[in-house]
């Protein structure tokens, strides 16, 4: 529609809210306000115009205004507690200072609405461009009451220094790309990352367009606190109970802990079965064994578990050769590894100190092996104070136990 029209017709404008549900309580916290046209041929979608940069700055603050005021005499009037989510440009928030945003708002002020309650959502790709502009400007709406949301972040690239930078109260992220079927480790590398920093910087991580069980799973095993999605709730010309979603949350809750709890059995089971057999084969080390003569043998009796064994001393110089399977699945040692230092790794001086603790090995989580492409783990084993043991085990083995990918 033309966005003169819609101007001349504003009353055609109307507010959907979508469900945000947290994870904690399973409850609706919040709703994202989505602007909506009622048309003879139906309700349409009308966000497009709102951002549309070609129409001018005036028109758009005042749809965007029409479309908050209706949304908040309607949260009023059922004397909402949740939050409501508004979609911002920035570069037009920017110009007007929020002014107009801020003025509307104010304009409840006898109905006691906390600004506290509202949350602004703007894109990640809009905003990392001008980060020293809009760090203050930021820092301004937040000490209004108001909360700031950064939305599709992590969609065109991964900016976490510039998000870390501004300080958001949410981080949102939508799931909706990615594939039913095989949710890409890649993601959940980058999405993990996001989980780190949301907790460094004391922001809510908000899963958006989950449309299947799967995309949920992998929200909730990422660090998602806020859930949204046609897979739990629609948007609604109307408010919801708080509790619509809370017994299909609680099942799928229980299914995510059944299987994580599987596959947490299957990673100690590993460890044991690989802690017993270690402790086998080091009593068929001789003391005057060479390093290399040392990992042979461990690496021919963990055949069926390993293809690549080594060791490394306690500031992680490697002390050996690597052991290697080769094409024709047999052992073979190969040099080059030797007295490379692996102290950089996430977590190697850690189960350094671990190990010397505990006298155990332990399993890593899954990496991907650079040499060869793959997802694999490392099984690391202290053979003194200051010798440890590193077996790495490959994918083709992890496939084939349950629970350990």
């Amino acid at each position: 529609m033309d966005p003169l029209d819609v101007m001349m017709n504003k009353q055609m404008i109307r507010p959907y809210f979508q469900p945000i549900i947290s994870a904690d309580k399973q409850l609706v916290v919040g709703y994202d306000v989505l602007a909506r046209l009622e048309t003879d041929e139906g309700i349409k979608g009308f966000d497009g115009l709102l951002e549309d940069k070609s129409i001018p700055d005036e028109y758009r603050l005042e749809l965007n205004e029409y479309l908050q005021r209706s949304a908040l005499d309607a949260f009023v009037k059922t004397d909402q507690t949740s939050t409501l989510f508004f979609a911002y440009d920035i570069e037009l928030l920017y110009k007007d200072n929020a002014e107009t945003f801020i003025r509307c708002l104010e304009s409840f002020n006898e109905y006691d609405l906390n600004p506290h309650q509202i949350v602004l959502k703007l894109k990640e790709n809009e905003i990392v461009e001008r980060i020293s502009e809009y760090k203050h400007f930021f820092a301004y709406i937040q000490s209004t009451g108001i909360r700031i949301a950064i939305d599709e972040v992590g969609k065109t690239g991964s900016y976490l220094d510039r998000i870390a930078v501004l300080k958001p109260n949410i981080v949102k992220v939508n799931v909706a790309f990615l594939d039913e079927d095989a949710l890409p480790h890649l993601y959940r590398e980058v999405h993990h990352s996001l989980s780190m920093l949301s907790r460094k910087i004391g922001a809510t991580l908000l899963f958006d367009g989950i449309t299947n069980f799967n995309q949920l799973n992998y929200a909730w095993r990422n660090g998602g606190r806020y859930y949204q999605g046609l897979y739990l709730q629609g948007e609604k010309a109307d408010f919801v109970e708080a509790d619509c979603c809370k017994d299909k949350m609680q099942k799928e809750f229980q299914h995510f802990i059944v299987y994580e709890r599987k596959k947490m059995e299957a990673q100690l089971t590993l460890t044991n079965e690989l802690n017993q057999q270690l402790k086998q084969v080091m009593k068929m080390i001789n003391p005057e064994d060479t390093y290399d003569e040392m990992i042979m043998k461990v690496a021919k009796e963990c055949d069926g578990y390993a293809f690549r064994v080594y060791l490394c001393n306690a500031e992680g110089f490697q002390q050996s050769s690597n052991a290697e399977k080769n094409a024709e699945e047999s052992w073979v040692l190969r040099e080059e590894g030797r007295f490379k230092n692996w102290s950089w790794r996430p977590y190697f001086l850690e189960n350094i100190v671990r190990m010397n603790i505990e006298k155990r090995g332990f399993l890593s989580d899954l990496y991907t092996d650079i040499d060869r492409d793959e997802r694999i783990r490392t099984y690391s084993y202290p053979i003194s104070e200051d010798l440890y043991l590193f077996l790495d085990i490959p994918y083709d083995y992890l496939f084939e136990q349950e629970g350990l990918l």
